[in-house]
């Protein structure tokens, strides 16, 4: 049985060579550290969906997003069962340096993170790729 992906998005913002990761309160990802990020709305782009869920979660209004990748996500149940299925675009967003991050929607906390402390945490894979590919050029 094939599943019908659903759109989400995540926005990537770094200052300097640090990354803002919000934990996240649910699932998918529950208990892990991630971009912010979350199902698309009806009608929405994927780039208005990464710029209303970093705003919902970390209380930032970002500008100018970037599509940095995509990934297709499945998470399966124990007998092979697709549980979920969504299509992940990952942006690279721009906010003001003096924009305070405050965790809120279904975001436990945030912080902003090194590459060798993302590497140390509870993160998606996804998550970590893209920490790592964007690491190698502010290192």
């Amino acid at each position: 049985m094939s599943s019908i992906p659903k759109a989400a998005s995540s926005a990537i913002l770094q200052r300097g060579n640090r990354f803002l990761l919000v934990l996240r309160r649910n699932p998918p990802s529950a208990d892990m550290y991630a971009f912010p990020g979350g199902r698309a709305e009806p009608g929405e782009t994927p780039e208005e969906t990464a710029l209303r869920e970093l705003e919902e979660e970390t209380g930032i209004r970002a500008r100018s997003p970037h599509l940095f990748a995509t990934y297709d996500l499945k998470t399966h149940a124990a007998d092979g069962m697709v549980v979920s299925h969504f299509v992940l675009s990952v942006f690279r967003v721009e906010a003001e340096d003096t924009a305070v991050a405050e965790a809120g929607d279904d975001a436990a906390g945030l912080g902003w993170f090194t590459i060798e402390e993302i590497r140390r945490l509870p993160v998606p894979q996804s998550v970590l790729e893209c920490a790592e590919r964007l690491a190698v050029g502010s290192e």
